[in-house]
């Protein structure tokens, strides 16, 4: 048996931007024979009856290898980076009990960043205190709720936009219940990160990635992307400030049917935000430490990074 060090998170963790590849190397890592099974680390793929927007995996490729983390809830519901870790240490454990390698693979850096960080001592959501808010902003405006956060915790306000009515009425509703600002309970010891093997998939040509991310969204559109929502609002009782409907995609889509914007400035919109996101993502990536880098858009890129998966895989073998 190999043992893995103190500290170290025993699984491997695969990253990457949307639409660079994860979900093609993990099928990929099955097909080779690799004993592994996947754990999502993606906040879209947890909702059920979101299947196009989200590229959620086939019945075929659920087939070929068993994916943990998909359809936990409804989209009327929630689910955090905290529910998130809880439910993932647990497979973790179940996974290395039937001999195989847990492979955590997706683009939700805040759930990455919460496995191996962990949790702020941050208070439960106060609904009376959210609806106080929530009131407050039909009455002024969210940048007027944006004004009051930068009086009592500027740091916050600062990285917050005006309009980010989510984490904007989280900032505030933190403060009232502790008087302490959200960006206090931020200030971690960074040595106490947990490790886990990375494999960061960073593509060399953001253009590539970008022509990928239009191609993707208009096949999207072409399964049905605007029917699925459609028959979502019709399942389910929905609001455009659900996480669910906030998801990149859904929610160009249900501003489309709202009759906010015309199919066209939809299709602008959900491939700008779609890239924006990817922006984001690979921002994020370029500043993590400890990770093996491998480049999608070489031709040979799967060759070429499968010494290093074999060697992580027979490591953390149970």
């Amino acid at each position: 048996m190999n043992h893995v060090s103190i500290g170290t998170i025993p699984a491997l963790a695969v990253l990457g931007p949307t639409a660079s590849g994860k979900s093609a190397l993990g099928l990929w890592m099955a097909d080779q024979g690799f004993p592994i099974e996947i754990i999502s680390l993606d906040s879209a793929l947890v909702f059920r009856d979101m299947n196009i927007g989200t590229a959620k995996p086939t019945p075929q490729e659920l087939a070929l290898v068993p994916h943990h983390l998909i359809d936990l809830i409804t989209p009327s519901d929630t689910f955090s980076a905290a529910e998130f870790v809880v439910q993932c240490h647990a497979l973790i454990a179940d996974i290395r009990a039937r001999g195989k390698v847990p492979v955590i693979l997706g683009g939700t850096m805040m759930y990455y960043k919460t496995l191996i960080s962990g949790m702020d001592d941050l208070p439960a959501a106060n609904p009376e205190i959210r609806q106080a808010i929530e009131q407050q902003a039909l009455e002024q405006g969210w940048p007027a709720i944006h004004a009051r956060l930068a009086e009592v915790d500027p740091l916050t306000a600062q990285r917050l936009k005006p309009n980010d009515s989510q984490r904007l009425q989280r900032a505030l509703e933190v403060f009232q219940i502790t008087g302490q600002p959200l960006s206090s309970f931020h200030q971690r010891d960074q040595q106490a990160d947990l490790q886990i093997p990375t494999l960061a998939i960073e593509p060399s040509d953001r253009s590539v990635l970008h022509k990928r991310i239009e191609s993707r969204f208009l096949n999207m559109l072409e399964q049905g992307l605007v029917e699925e929502v459609i028959e979502l609002r019709h399942n389910y009782v929905l609001d455009d400030s659900m996480p669910s409907m906030r998801c990149v995609g859904y929610r160009q889509v249900w501003e489309h049917l709202h009759g906010h914007c015309t199919r066209q400035e939809m299709i602008d919109r959900g491939v700008a935000a779609t890239r924006q996101l990817a922006k984001r993502q690979i921002t994020w990536l370029r500043s993590t430490s400890n990770k093996e880098v491998v480049d999608p858009l070489q031709s040979n890129w799967l060759q070429t990074v499968k010494p290093w998966i074999k060697n992580q895989i027979e490591a953390l073998l149970p």
